[in-house]
């Protein structure tokens, strides 16, 4: 489903991660709970994808956003993490999150070291914000999916 399918929109309760993003990355993500994870679609690549997220229908912000196994930290569980390209005063644990999926930008790999890995993630940022930027993707910063009540 690596494109051919989006957007893809998503909501839910952000749940604890692993609190490796901030800490040990520099790049705090609002995480998704199981539920949620194995709710997306089958056909949905494992990967990088960036697109549009609001939080407790606040504004909307740029994202980047990772669905995978996390193979840097050997992961057992399939995660979302979304990584909103916002600085927030305060975590926000058991807000209602919502995201559009908008595109893919590559597929889950593996890191010779914690070094390449932010090398990359920064990478990824740089990408989805300038994706974000062309007026095919931007429109939906304004989509009716996040002001709704349902």
């Amino acid at each position: 489903m690596n494109g051919r399918s989006l957007p893809l929109f998503v909501q839910g309760t952000v749940t604890r991660g692993f609190g490796r993003g901030s800490k040990e990355l520099g790049c705090p993500t609002a995480n998704y709970s199981q539920e949620v994870v194995k709710s997306l679609p089958q056909e949905l690549d494992t990967g990088i994808y960036c697109g549009w997220a609001s939080i407790d229908h606040g504004l909307v912000h740029k994202m980047v956003m990772s669905v995978g196994w996390n193979p840097f930290y050997n992961g057992k569980e399939k995660t979302m993490e979304v990584h909103i390209l916002h600085e927030f005063p305060d975590q926000f644990y058991g807000a209602h999150m919502r995201v559009c999926v908008l595109k893919y930008l590559r597929p889950e790999m593996n890191f010779n070291s914690v070094d390449e890995l932010i090398a990359q993630i920064k990478d990824d940022v740089e990408k989805s914000k300038a994706a974000l930027d062309v007026p095919e993707l931007a429109i939906y910063q304004k989509d009716a999916f996040f002001t709704s009540n349902t």
